[in-house]
């Protein structure tokens, strides 16, 4: 077997090649097909450079996972890195509204920079980092398949795998710039069910009770949880109801998107928001919960300092942090176990979740050699 060349013999030309490859097999959360298909190419480059894999069957409707395992066996704590293959796009975003281009220094398409990108230059600097003996602790990567809707099927894989950690490192995008992330909002995410009484909206109006209408007063009641001092953000993202203009709607559902800084916010209007209480003549059911705890920059904050005196010393980069933001990983996680946790190791760039997405592929080559370092260091 021909061994593949080091993060630091990766041409940007090379690089981009294959991270296009990637980005042509559409990967979409519901598309377990699609997913797969990213874990079949994931786990053949693996096998080519030489990397031990296990395949996870994927459950409740997902796709697969894959492990990777690596350096010195020995019975420590080791080093375990976390990407996941899916994206929010929908299948045809490749065809029709975000083709795979390169524009200057700019790789464009969907999920190259949440998270593609960053997934395919951890896994080169997980093979250059195995082939070596620099590392000292047993290395393992985790690719998941449901991050984009909340890691429902991962999570307790991802927490097993993180117990037996030293340490954690997360290839989400950098953030403006190449900083890497040290702290991040917990996710609560609810759905809401609102009955209220049909009735025929010309002959028999005065009888119904509209459950459009008792349901944008609760919208208004949960908008107004937001206190941007407290970084409290209540979002009602989605919205259903009715069966047809002429009937007084018996049920409208919606969904809730909740964002805190603290645990005890969570608690505290997870609460609130499961204890909302209807008008007199409707029902209303809520479901839901936090689904990612906060993520402290405390969790991580010497390995954080591990990292930038790593990236100034050896590579001549100053590596900055957002230590707070509002979008949840798989390293919230991970953190509140109270594993060392550094996210935002992959691709710099911008358009997460947009049709403008794009990778800058001058940061490829640093990043690759920055987790690299990291896997032989720590």
């Amino acid at each position: 077997m021909t061994p593949s060349p080091s993060p630091k013999d990766v041409s940007p030309e090379r690089a981009v090649a294959a991270i296009s490859r990637w980005l042509a097999v559409e990967s979409p959360t519901d598309s377990a097909d699609g997913v797969n298909r990213m874990m079949d190419l994931v786990a053949d480059e693996a096998a080519t450079l030489g990397l031990a894999a296990e395949r996870v069957p994927g459950r409740d409707g997902f796709g697969d996972n894959l492990i990777l395992r690596a350096g010195p066996r020995t019975g420590g704590p080791g080093i375990l890195v976390l990407s996941h293959l899916d994206t929010v796009h929908p299948i045809g975003t490749l065809a029709h509204d975000l083709p795979v281009r390169v524009e200057g220094d700019r790789l464009y398409g969907p999920g190259v920079y949440d998270m593609k990108g960053g997934a395919w230059l951890a896994l080169q600097a997980f093979a250059a980092a195995a082939r070596g003996t620099a590392a000292r602790r047993p290395l393992t990567f985790l690719f998941t398949s449901d991050e984009e809707t909340g890691s429902q099927s991962t999570r307790g894989l991802i927490e097993d795998l993180g117990r037996r950690s030293a340490a954690v490192l997360v290839t989400e995008p950098g953030r403006d710039g190449g900083k890497v992330v040290t702290g991040r909002k917990g996710v609560g995410r609810f759905d809401v069910h609102v009955e209220g009484r049909p009735s025929h909206a010309g002959t028999r109006h005065a009888d119904g009770r509209n459950a459009i209408r008792e349901a944008a007063r609760l919208i208004l009641e949960i908008e107004g949880l937001t206190d941007y001092s407290r970084g409290v953000t209540t979002t009602v993202g989605t919205i259903g109801g009715g069966t047809a203009e002429n009937v007084v709607p018996q049920h409208c559902r919606f969904a809730v998107d909740l964002r805190v800084v603290t645990a005890a916010d969570g608690e505290d209007y997870a609460g609130r928001i499961l204890g909302l209480r209807a008008a007199e003549d409707f029902r209303v059911g809520v479901t839901g919960g936090m689904n990612r705890p906060p993520y402290d920059a405390k969790a991580g904050a010497a390995l954080y300092a591990r990292a930038r005196a790593l990236a100034r010393d050896e590579l001549g980069i100053d590596l900055g942090e957002v230590p707070l933001t509002g979008g949840g990983s798989d390293g919230n996680f991970t953190a509140a176990l109270g594993i060392p946790t550094l996210d935002g190791l992959g691709i710099d760039g911008d358009g997460a979740h947009t049709l403008q997405e794009y990778g800058l592929i001058s940061s490829i080559a640093p990043r690759m050699r920055l987790v690299q370092r990291l896997l032989e260091t720590l």
